[in-house]
């Protein structure tokens, strides 16, 4: 890692907690989406501030009138499935609803944030009345066995000047939806294309950011959530091989279609990367965790 190049600010809000491990790493035959409205935000009962979420945006809006309040995938929890043959392999059903960038930035990134937030253990109960829209973040490594990581811009609305790992969100309006369907034959089709974009989401994310084409990324392998604690903002992350070196990687970079978000690209060693995740926003800093975790997993197994 380059020594001339200032370093990232301290990330605010470091502390992160892990809503889902999955060490082993699941393809995409291994995780189902359940979208439905019952794991939509729940409206808080609390009148003033649910009008604080105007109030909020149409401040942002001012500030900058570009914002666009986007449709999201909301991040409702999840549920496991065993079943009984020898290998013992499990599957993963995420549970989703929608939200939208509006809600985030009224709920999530509000000053007031801890006040939407409800007493309770069960995290679906606790971030019941916030936005919590699910991003998503990959651990690149490239064929010389280094990770990527990105600065972020310090123009970014969010963790700006942070490292990061590349990533963003699923998008609802990449699958044709902007809104909940009650046709059962429609529902069907439309859970398929949900899941499907859990992972078509990622590496979209991971070409535009770093520049990389998606024929030189293997399929993502999904290893868990992580939810950074302040502003409880959940993302869920994937690993991705990528069968060029980190030089290729460096160079591919500079041409990266959404290169304006970040200023810099590293690839780093594990031991690199655990140095550096102390600058990372805590959800990445679970990501760190995650990663690791499956690479002990492997040394294991």
């Amino acid at each position: 890692m380059a020594t001339d190049t200032p370093a990232a600010v301290a990330a605010p809000g470091t502390a992160y907690k892990l809503l889902l491990s999955c060490p082993v790493g699941l393809p995409r035959s291994r995780i189902s989406v359940k979208f439905d409205p019952s794991f939509d935000r729940i409206p808080h009962p609390d009148s003033s501030l649910e009008e604080s979420i105007d109030e909020i945006w149409n401040q942002r809006l001012q500030e900058n009138p570009s914002l666009y309040s986007g449709t999201k995938f909301r991040y409702g929890g999840h549920s496991s499935h065993h079943n009984d043959e020898p290998n013992q392999e499990y599957s993963v059903s995420l549970h989703l609803g929608l939200t939208d960038y509006r809600t985030f930035v009224g709920t999530n990134l509000s000053p007031l944030w801890e006040k939407f937030l409800l007493p309770s253990e069960d995290d679906s109960v606790c971030c019941q009345h916030m936005s919590n829209p699910l991003g998503n973040a990959a651990i690149v490594e490239t064929s010389d066995e280094k990770i990527i990581v990105l600065q972020r811009s310090n123009n970014v609305g969010e963790s700006p000047g942070c490292y990061v790992f590349p990533g963003g969100h699923s998008e609802p309006e990449e699958v044709g939806i902007l809104a909940h369907q009650n046709d059962v034959e429609d529902v069907g089709r439309l859970i398929e294309r949900v899941s499907d974009e859990m992972f078509d989401g990622i590496i979209r994310e991971v070409v535009e950011e770093t520049g990389v084409p998606a024929s030189s990324l293997s399929e993502p392998i999904f290893i868990g959530v992580s939810r950074r604690e302040m502003n409880v903002r959940p993302a869920a992350f994937f690993f991705i091989r990528c069968n060029v070196d980190s030089s290729t990687v460096t160079e591919l970079y500079s041409r990266a279609q959404d290169g304006y978000e970040s200023t810099k690209l590293y690839a780093v060693s594990a031991e690199e990367l655990r140095e550096m995740s102390q600058r990372m926003p805590g959800c990445h800093q679970g990501g760190v965790a995650l990663y690791e975790l499956m690479r002990n997993a492997a040394k294991n197994a």
